[in-house]
């Protein structure tokens, strides 16, 4: 198993690539520590990994808190004695709003939570990592930063800055050993983009086939890529077999954009 006897952190689980990133780490060997703010969800997501027989722990973490993440990082450590990967899924993608009526306070919002909650929990995760020899960091970015849509710029614009920062730590902590690469998604066929196109069609007195029928159009794949497969991507590069990548970004998004 590519991941058995690791040690695997995702933060900002949720429906959607979270929890299927954490599905699929475990379901590879891992060890797997999982964290958001709702613990509510945390504690459902807990109870399924544990039922299907897979050893996992969660903690809630407001990532905006450099308190609450050095806690998580400790707190997996002292359980399981090292961190070997992280996931960075936590993300704000509002306010959804053109730059001409920016709301500076909700933009800040946004950065705190989207690149530097990242930036906070890969930090936090490092000395874990020292500890296990080595590791990977997957800082999860959006195809909104290559590709812009409507409303999106400080959504995109810390995904960009979130990418800048991948390269500068693969380039310093590539010394201890540690991997640092980006993941950077486009539409994922799951709840948070199922809800997402069907709030568009309602309050466009349209369908759902009518929103999402052009989107896997201009896909090459002819479909918007399921949550899962996407999660497959991602956890990739917590393995092995990406030992000789780092400071790259992986294109996840079946081959609508390509650079």
């Amino acid at each position: 198993m590519l991941l058995k006897d690791k040690v695997v952190i995702v933060s900002g689980i949720g429906a959607g690539l979270g929890i299927e990133v954490a599905r699929v780490a475990a379901e590879l060997g891992a060890r797997v520590a999982m964290s958001c703010r709702t613990v509510s969800f945390l504690e459902q997501s807990e109870k399924e990994l544990r039922d299907a027989g897979h050893e996992v722990m969660t903690q809630r973490c407001d990532i905006s808190s450099e308190e609450d993440c050095q806690a998580f990082a400790r707190a997996v450590v002292d359980k399981w004695g090292k961190i070997d990967a992280l996931v960075n899924n936590a993300a704000l993608t509002l306010p959804f709003a053109p730059f001409e009526e920016a709301n500076w306070e909700e933009w800040h919002k946004c950065h705190n939570i989207t690149m530097f909650g990242s930036l906070r929990m890969a930090r936090a995760s490092v000395p874990g990592m020292k500890k296990a020899g080595g590791g990977y960091i997957v800082n999860v970015s959006s195809m909104a930063h290559k590709k812009p849509l409507p409303m999106q710029a400080a959504y995109a614009s810390a995904k960009g800055g979130l990418e800048a920062a991948t390269k500068h730590m693969a380039l310093e902590l590539g010394k201890y050993n540690i991997r640092v690469n980006t993941a950077r998604m486009g539409w994922m066929d799951g709840p948070p983009v199922r809800a997402y196109l069907g709030h568009i069609a309602s309050e466009q007195g349209k369908t759902f086939a009518d929103i999402a029928d052009p989107i896997a159009a201009n896909i090459s794949l002819g479909t918007i890529p399921d949550d899962r497969d996407c999660a497959k991507a991602v956890v990739f590069l917590c393995t092995d077999m990406a030992a000789a990548v780092s400071g790259a970004a992986l294109d996840i998004n079946g081959g609508e954009w390509m650079p």
